[in-house]
């Protein structure tokens, strides 16, 4: 009789973790909203004179304090999704230096650079990514090189954006209208990476190689999807954007060649895999164990371990047996500025949402006299990212933009 009660106990019902479910699109933009404010924060910390490892230290602190006020109480995982990093102005990958390494602890952020923060939060999973840039010790007006790379990453960033809404998703007219738009072949990897490439050469600035968006996932931040902007030998990017997706959205353009170097740095950042490999050691057994109960499966930096000296021995056989995945450093070839931005979106049926993200920049204080000619592109920045939808927000925008133009 036992054997039969056992069996006709219902079973606990699966949790839908797509964006069908409002409460997972709620995580998102709660975390989201974290990232974001955190990311504006760090970025008021990056004065002249700063110390980088002083800044991601506080920026962390920020990030789990902020974390730690939403969900109370609740059964669920929250923390970082991606450390904070303060990338200096040659610098093409989030860097994060350690208290440890005595020289690079004492980097400090120099006038005129253009400084890259990145970082992110996570609620039950849902990781929300987010990088925007200052130029240091700037006041009211930036002007040369630096206000071209500032102008020409903002437009190819809001051209990549439009080019990820699916095609006829947005489309007006009469239903066979729309039938038309939606049976429009979404741009390839290529054509896209020949766009972007147009607004960066207006500007005279560069795409940087194997820039690339990814779709993200619950515990997972590189998903199988990604576009890869100008991909290097033996790379390429698989899949396009579609309705129900969340992604993370990159762009990186430089004022030099655009080609990518290793620098000469301790790898800080690293990230579990899922391959699974018997260590040895007990000391990478030791590290791995808090990683996994910390950070999961997103970013980490040494520096948020336990005891950074014991880490830095302990990841070595970890990286090595293919546990942990390490990001190398790597900067401009030719040392030259490198802009970064990168924005956490939602693909909906009414286009597209941004959860965390670079703020808009006011463009009229950096001062260029170059701008976009191409019709094309000029046609798609016109379009929506979203349709209206009616709400206070929307409503609030169109005021502001009347106001604006009275």
């Amino acid at each position: 009789m036992a054997e039969n009660q056992a069996q006709t106990q219902p079973q606990a019902p699966e949790i839908d973790y797509t964006l069908n479910n409002p409460d997972t699109l709620t995580k998102y933009k709660t975390a989201a909203q974290i990232s974001q404010n955190v990311v504006q924060a760090v970025l008021g910390w990056c004065q002249e004179g700063s110390k980088i490892v002083e800044i991601c230290q506080k920026g962390d602190k920020m990030l789990d304090e902020e974390i730690a006020k939403v969900y109370k109480g609740k059964k669920i995982t929250k923390g970082i999704a991606h450390p904070t990093t303060v990338s200096p102005s040659s610098h093409v990958t989030p860097y994060t230096p350690l208290v440890s390494e005595k020289e690079e602890a004492e980097t400090t952020l120099k006038a005129g650079e253009v400084v890259k923060v990145q970082l992110g939060a996570q609620i039950d999973g849902f990781g929300t990514i987010a990088c925007d840039m200052v130029v240091v010790g700037a006041k009211d007006e930036v002007t040369g090189r630096e206000a071209d790379l500032i102008h020409a990453t903002y437009y190819a960033n809001e051209l990549l954006l439009r080019l990820m809404v699916p095609p006829g998703l947005l489309a007006g007219g009469s239903e066979e209208e729309k039938k038309k738009a939606a049976a429009e072949k979404p741009p390839s990897q290529a054509h896209i990476s020949n766009l972007v490439e147009k607004v960066a050469k207006a500007y005279d600035c560069t795409l940087v190689e194997n820039t690339t968006s990814w779709q993200f996932e619950r515990n997972e931040i590189e998903a199988e999807k990604k576009i890869i902007l100008i991909p290097g030998s033996g790379v390429r990017g698989e899949g396009v954007p579609e309705v129900g997706e969340v992604w993370g959205v990159e762009m990186g353009l430089s004022l030099g060649s655009g080609k990518v170097k290793t620098l000469p740095l301790r790898p800080t950042l690293h990230r579990r895999t899922t391959t699974t490999y018997i260590l040895k050691r007990p000391s990478s057994r030791q590290t791995l164990s808090e990683i996994v109960k910390k950070f999961g499966q997103f970013p980490f930096s040494l520096r948020q371990l336990d005891d950074e000296k014991a880490a830095k021995v302990g990841v070595v056989e970890c990286v090595r047996g293919g546990v942990l995945r390490q990001y190398e450093p790597a900067g401009d070839s030719d040392n030259a500025p490198v802009s970064r931005l990168l924005t956490t979106i939602a693909i909906t049926k009414n286009g597209i949402t941004k959860l965390a993200g670079p703020a808009q920049p006011d463009l009229s204080k950096y001062k260029t006299d170059k701008k976009i000619e191409d019709e094309e592109i000029l046609k798609i920045l016109e379009r929506p990212l979203a349709r209206s939808t009616g709400s206070k927000d929307n409503k609030n925008k169109k005021k502001k933009a009347k106001k604006a133009a009275e």
